[in-house]
Parts: structure tokens; C-alpha cells; sequence
């Protein structure tokens, strides 16, 4: 019996890997359970995603374009005149009331990173790829630690279950785009005047 095409397969086969994760984590996800989960041949999973590295890889690929769905939904940073620590905020507020699962599932396979080092790649796309974003509105340093606070925040309201706190995080990352300002201001007198403070 000849194969039937079907060009939809590799991308039920990563839908249903990421439900496989989101039930039962990353250690419930095997080929086997993925084939199960997409209702396909064991073979399949094999043929599409050689190892399971290869299937986490696809998977988190596609988690991690829910937030950059958000961000783009949003365009707040295109004017330069929208409060940047507001927007953050509000990017973060949209993306956690959104499916938990979904930003649970992402998280999940951003923090697998750790012990698969196939991942590592796609974890730091996600990064470079928002503090790029932010670069359009503050210098580079200053958009990777908004980064790194944006993922702080994210994981303790999903590890402690306290409920997203916008006017909180508006505050911290206020913080952190003015201590940017004022550094900046102090350099640039530095450089003027050639004589450090």
C-alpha cells in the first residue's frame, strides 16, 4: 500500500509533543508517546525529528513564538514615546493571563536548557531576540537586563502561584530604564568634561 502524503504530520507531531509536555513534562515526552499523542506511526516521529533533542528543539521553536506574538500585537515599541517600563508590563500582564499552560510549556522547555544543551541555541533566540526589540529604545546592556527581569518576574509568578502583580513589575523595570538614563547622563558628563565623577 503506497504512502499516503501528508504534509500536515511534522507539525501534528510537534503540537503533540507540546501536550505531551504541558501533561506530563518533559520527562513524560518520548517518540513513542508523541506518536501516540498525534495519532501517528512510531515511525513518523523517527522520520521527521531523528532524536528527542531534535523534537524539543521544534517545540520550543514554536512556544516561543506566543510571546513574540504578544509583543508584535501590541507595537507599543515603535513610539518612542510610550513609556517602556509600562509596555513590558503590559507585554507580561497579556502573555500570563493568556493560556498558562502555554507560557508554563515554554518556560518548561526555556529551563531544559540547562541539562540539553541542543536547546541552548533556541533558548538564547528567544533572549537576543527581545533584548534586540528593546535596543530600538535604550542601549543594549540596558535591554538585556529588562530581559533578564521580564524572565525573573515570569518565573516567580508561575513558581509561587501569586497572581501577576503589572503595577509591581512597572515599577521594577521603571527602575531599571532609569538607572540606564541616569548612568547615560553621567557618561556622556564624563566624556565632556574628561574627568570622571
Amino acid at each position: 500500500m503506497p504512502r499516503r502524503y501528508d504534509p500536515e504530520r511534522r507539525q501534528r507531531i510537534i503540537d503533540a509533543a507540546i501536550r505531551v509536555v504541558g501533561a506530563k513534562g518533559i520527562a513524560g515526552l518520548s517518540h513513542r508517546t508523541a506518536a501516540a499523542e498525534a495519532d501517528v506511526p512510531l515511525g513518523s516521529t523517527t522520520y521527521h525529528f531523528k532524536t528527542l533533542d531534535e523534537l524539543l528543539v521544534a517545540a520550543l521553536r514554536q512556544a516561543n513564538e506566543g510571546f513574540a506574538k504578544v509583543v508584535a500585537g501590541r507595537g507599543g515599541l515603535e513610539d518612542p514615546r510610550t513609556d517602556l517600563a509600562a509596555e513590558l508590563a503590559g507585554w507580561m500582564g497579556e502573555w500570563l493571563a493568556g493560556d498558562r499552560t502555554g507560557v508554563e510549556l515554554e518556560y518548561e522547555l526555556y529551563l531544559a536548557a540547562l541539562r540539553r544543551p541542543a536547546l541552548r541555541p533556541v533558548a538564547a533566540e528567544w533572549a537576543e531576540g527581545v533584548a534586540e526589540l528593546l535596543s530600538r529604545r535604550t542601549d543594549p546592556v540596558t535591554a538585556r537586563a529588562l530581559v533578564a527581569v521580564v524572565d525573573g518576574i515570569c518565573l516567580q509568578v508561575l513558581l509561587t502561584g501569586v497572581p501577576y502583580d503589572e503595577a509591581y513589575a512597572r515599577e521594577v523595570l521603571g527602575r531599571v530604564v532609569a538607572g540606564a538614563s541616569e548612568s547615560g547622563v553621567r557618561e556622556s558628563g564624563v566624556r565632556e568634561s574628561g574627568v570622571r565623577e
